[in-house]
């Protein structure tokens, strides 16, 4: 913030320019996490156990951070971000999270992922008034801003998601029969929910298997075979990386080729696809807002150079064509972003402000058309997506990018 003000002369302009500079330093507000040097934010993700694929994204974000620094930071602060493994087990991010707040100090956390891990640190953070921000998660929850002001998500929510899978299924597979895999926790739930508001009262019937799985279980392969034994010619997958690469190859290997729609969380090309083999893979449909490194339609677009540029620097040998990598990017440039907004009053209050108060903001690697808008009212920042079918070794996108105005 700048502050102008008239010159005088003699006295009264030195008593003036005292004055100025008294302002300027009053100006400067922090909550716990913050210095003159330094801004401490908070992060869990699964560097291990049953979801360790999502490990990337911590990576990613690290690493993007420790281009910030190079940089000169944020205002002039360096970002000290602190990451631990909780292993994608709620009791451990409980633990972790806690060490962060209490121990660390940080001033919010940032990207803590999986559903039923923020789930569980939810209150925590909200009666601590501690900003848990950008989850890595699309649960419709974090949309909750009379409840739970100090909590935002940042990627689709999964209602809106799988209701655009089910509008398709209609218009393209019209009175097919439908089998739904899902994980058994609140993200799933949220999935299923969205999926059947998307298919409409009058065909809910379509479903004719509806299985769900724990985050535990070793493989999905029984489900799959009795996903294939319901008759199903439409299947809607919702699992994490490792299951959703089991799904594909199962599928493939009984013979069972249905219409396949597969959630964005798991639509790696390096940690789902490949590993299922790309054969398996032909025509899978999902639903996509940021741009995929395996896409060579972005080849040469400046967000794409740059983020190309960040990666042969900062994680040399680090496979390019992991989509959890650009998905790190853009969310670690959206908390820049609103850290660069606060200026000098880094209070927790004044990051909430400014992460409410997100207007057409453009981020880089988000898909042409998308933009992120927030308000005290609207806690879910991004509500655009656009159909893609995986071909060959890649995704391509088609259709229109698709704008929900609810969460």
């Amino acid at each position: 913030m700048s502050i102008n003000r008239r010159r005088f002369v003699g006295g009264a302009s030195a008593l003036a320019g005292f004055a100025g500079t008294r302002a300027a330093l009053a100006q400067k507000k922090y909550s716990d996490g913050v210095t003159d040097t330094e801004i401490k934010l908070g992060h869990t993700g699964p560097y291990s156990g049953p979801a360790s694929a999502y490990g990337t994204i911590g990576k990613g974000i690290e690493a993007y951070w420790k281009m910030v620094n190079d940089q000169g930071g944020i205002n002039g602060r360096r970002i000290n971000f602190i990451t631990y493994d909780d292993g994608f087990s709620p009791p451990k991010t409980v633990e972790m999270v806690r060490r962060l707040v209490e121990n660390d100090k940080v001033f919010a956390t940032f990207q803590t992922l999986g559903t039923a891990c923020n789930t569980a640190i939810h209150k925590f953070m909200n009666q601590k008034k501690v900003p848990q921000l950008f989850v890595s998660t699309g649960a419709s929850k974090w949309g909750n801003p009379k409840q739970y002001p100090w909590t935002i998500g940042w990627q689709p929510d999964y209602v809106t998601e799988s209701a655009i899978y089910a509008k398709h299924i209609l218009d393209q597979h019209k009175g097919e029969k439908i089998g739904i895999l899902w994980l058994n926790d609140d993200s799933g739930k949220d999935y299923v929910s969205g999926f059947m508001k998307g298919l409409g009262k009058e065909n809910e019937k379509l479903v004719v298997a509806n299985v769900s799985y724990e985050v535990t279980d070793p493989t999905v392969e029984s489900q799959i075979i009795q996903l294939k034994s319901s008759g199903a010619t439409v299947f809607f997958c919702h699992a994490t990386p490792k299951h959703a690469s089991q799904a594909i190859r199962k599928a493939a290997d009984i013979g069972w080729k249905p219409a396949f729609y597969l959630v964005n969380v798991s639509i790696s090309v390096d940690s789902v696809l490949k590993p299922a083999g790309f054969e398996n893979c032909q025509g899978i449909i999902t639903a996509a807002y940021y741009k995929d490194p395996t896409d060579p339609q972005w080849a040469k677009t400046p967000d794409f150079v740059q983020w190309k540029a960040f990666m042969d620097k900062y994680m040399p040998g680090a496979n390019q064509s992991d989509a959890f990598y650009t998905y790190a990017y853009a969310v670690a440039a959206t908390m820049q972003e609103v850290l660069k907004r606060c200026g000098n009053e880094l209070t927790r209050e004044n990051l909430m402000k400014q992460v409410a108060s997100m207007k057409d903001v453009e981020i880089p690697l988000l898909l042409p058309g998308i933009k992120l808008n927030t308000s005290a009212t609207d806690f879910y920042p991004i509500q655009s997506m656009q159909l893609q079918r995986f071909e060959g070794d890649t995704w391509k996108l088609f259709g229109n990018v698709i704008t929900s105005d609810a969460g």
